[in-house]
């Protein structure tokens, strides 16, 4: 039997020494902003939106791999890692979703975040700190989104504009 998968986008939203994440009540997990890429949609794109219409901010990636600078075709930002994640959703059955992760910056000013997102201390995060507002109560983040996360700071604070 083949296994439906589909491709998402995932985008660590870093400002200085904090990370954007919400509460996900199908997944049961603390987990930064993504989604599903759709139909005419490319990564970059699709990250960009969905951090923009879940957590209702302006973001630009953060490059960490590769890119040339060509007339044509045109180069798509690679995503740090592609990883495949196992979902068990009650709706739409077992499947999986091959997810590019980005790592991202805030972009312009003036940012108001949409009920139910927070910043998470870079700290608090490398200590696992659980994390109080969710459904089953205080949990910390996932260990992915702890490894990531310390990347993502890696990366953006080194990165210039």
């Amino acid at each position: 039997m083949t296994t439906l998968r589909h491709f998402t986008a995932t985008g660590f939203v870093v400002d200085a020494s904090r990370l954007l994440l919400h509460w996900h009540p199908k997944v049961k997990a603390w987990l930064p902003p993504g989604g599903h890429i759709e139909e005419n949609e490319d990564p970059t794109e699709a990250v960009l939106r969905e951090i923009r219409e879940e957590a209702g901010v302006s973001a630009e990636i953060v490059p960490t791999g590769a890119t040339f600078a060509l007339a044509y075709p045109r180069c798509v930002v690679p995503p740090f890692t592609i990883m495949i994640e196992d979902i068990h959703d009650p709706v739409d059955g077992y499947h999986q979703h091959i997810d590019m992760i980005y790592f991202c910056r805030l972009a312009g000013e003036g940012h108001r975040l949409n009920d139910g997102w927070r910043w998470v201390a870079a700290a608090d995060l490398a200590g696992a700190t659980p994390l109080a507002g969710g459904s089953a109560g205080s949990v910390p983040p996932p260990e992915d989104v702890r490894l990531l996360a310390r990347h993502a700071f890696e990366v953006v604070g080194s990165a210039t504009r």
